[in-house]
């Protein structure tokens, strides 16, 4: 049997698997938590907008040496902001129809409280590293919090192998896939650009990491942004029939959007699992980044994170699929799963003219390659609380340029397969722990609360918080 077989076999079996996992039960787990934490924090996501807005505006500086509390934030939108919102998006709609984007929008809306949830909880578990920064994580909170040791090692593994294998393939793929399709170039050849270059910044380690997405994620979510903004003005009568489009799509009623299968399943299956992966909440990947700011108070992080959804989901995935849907770019009668990775970059083409094919791929180009560079961020993490050992920490960004390389010679469906199995085991156990620990995130969020409009600064003996801290950074 041939290598693709076998791939192709493979690609079919994990698909279905996903299917049945997602379907009875990563969507329960994910609304419902994010459900219960916006009834336990008196809807956060709601009360507390403005304050996310202004966090952030005023979290540049004040690191104190460390991490600043925007460069965690950058860290996290690296992920957050990339692959998931251009290829994720396509992939979505392709499979669902226009109504994944209503799905996606509600897991959004939920997975706010649970994004300022697991971000809070990074932050008042933390730990120092051996360079003076900190790190934390779920795999922190749940050892700590939980008090679980073997349920934290197999979360930090689960990461591990999240973030070295399976995330740097679902980048380099997009990548490869977009400029092979735009200018011929064989993805073997950009696969070894890719590597080589994260090579060169891997091995500066997490304060070059963090310094790196400072500049490039703000600046390519602007850009975006703005040839986002240029077509949706250009188009601006398609308005109405495209949110028309969403809404019908997502309760099944035009069948015609999805070639087989139920409409609405597809729209919810697909919405749910493509909005997971774009705006993470819940996933237990941000936290390792909200985890390395140096604040205040934990809920400042956990604000400031929690804004990162909302961006990420309600406003540039909404961009993506006015894009692919009303620029002709995405027929659902003749495109194949495979098509995902350029029709968005096919649509803005279409619009602007064939010149924007350069400036796109450099976009797409970044998109990835910050993801990259921020999925290390997060496997390092994991790693150095499974291991504090600098040998094992070379090997592995080994591995993650590796498989960066890898990545970008597989098929599309594959490695996004492989993405998503590897997503519901790190994003399952990470439900559960916030989920039982749910009274540390309502004690802190009080104490930022009683605070009111002054600098809230946190002080473990004059917050009520349900338990002891388990070392003293606070």
């Amino acid at each position: 049997m041939a290598v693709d077989d076998v791939i192709q076999d493979m690609t079919t079996w994990l698909s279905s698997v996903n299917d049945w996992l997602y379907t009875w039960i990563m969507i329960c787990a994910l609304v419902g938590t994010g459900l219960y934490l916006t009834v336990r924090t008196r809807a956060v996501q709601l009360r507390h907008f403005t304050g996310m807005a202004r966090n952030l505006v005023h979290s540049r500086s004040g690191a104190r040496g460390g991490i600043s509390s925007f460069q965690a934030f950058a860290m996290g939108m690296s992920t957050r902001i990339g692959i998931g919102n251009i290829t994720g998006i396509a992939l979505a709609m392709i499979l669902g129809g226009p109504g994944s984007l209503f799905w996606m929008w509600i897991v959004a809306l939920v997975g706010m409280a649970t994004a300022f949830s697991e971000a809070t909880l990074a932050q008042i578990f933390k730990f120092r590293h051996n360079d003076g920064s900190f790190r934390g994580g779920p795999a922190s909170y749940i050892m700590d919090g939980l008090k679980s040791r073997k349920l934290a090692v197999v979360f930090a593994s689960a990461m591990v192998f999240c973030m070295f294998v399976a995330m740097p393939m679902v980048q380099a793929n997009t990548i490869s896939h977009v400029i092979s399709s735009a200018h011929g170039v064989e993805p073997w050849v950009i696969g070894l650009i890719i590597s080589g270059l994260t090579a060169l910044v891997l091995f500066g380690g997490v304060r070059r990491v963090a310094q790196a997405t400072e500049i490039i994620a703000p600046l390519m979510a602007l850009f975006y942004l703005v040839v986002a903004l240029i077509i949706i003005c250009l188009n601006i009568g398609a308005i109405p029939q495209f949110f028309a489009d969403i809404f019908a799509s997502a309760f099944g009623l035009r069948e015609t959007f999805v070639g087989t299968g139920s409409a609405f399943v597809a729209a919810l299956l697909n919405g749910t699992r493509r909005g997971l992966f774009s705006n993470e909440a819940g996933m237990g990947t941000s936290p390792n980044a909200a985890a390395t700011a140096t604040v205040d108070h934990p809920v400042q992080q956990g604000l400031i994170q929690a804004f990162g959804v909302f961006l990420d989901t309600v406003v540039i995935c909404t961009a993506t699929g006015f894009i692919v849907s009303t620029t002709g770019a995405l027929d659902y009668s003749s495109v194949t799963a495979e098509d995902a990775a350029h029709i968005t970059t096919d649509a803005i083409t279409a619009t602007l003219g064939s010149w924007m094919a350069w400036p796109v791929s450099i976009m797409i180009f970044f998109f990835g390659f910050s993801s990259i560079l921020g999925a290390y961020a997060y496997g390092e993490a994991n790693l150095v609380f499974l291991k504090k050992s600098r040998p094992l920490e070379l090997i592995s960004r080994a591995v993650l340029v590796v498989f960066s390389f890898i990545g970008s010679i597989m098929a599309l469906t594959f490695v996004w397969t492989v993405m998503d199995t590897a997503m519901f085991v790190v994003t399952l156990l990470n439900l559960v722990a916030i989920w039982a620990l749910a009274p540390w995130i309502v004690a802190l969020l009080r104490d930022y609360e009683r605070q009111g409009r002054s600098p809230a600064v946190f002080r473990a003996d004059q917050a009520e918080i349900p338990g002891e801290l388990p070392s003293d950074v606070w």
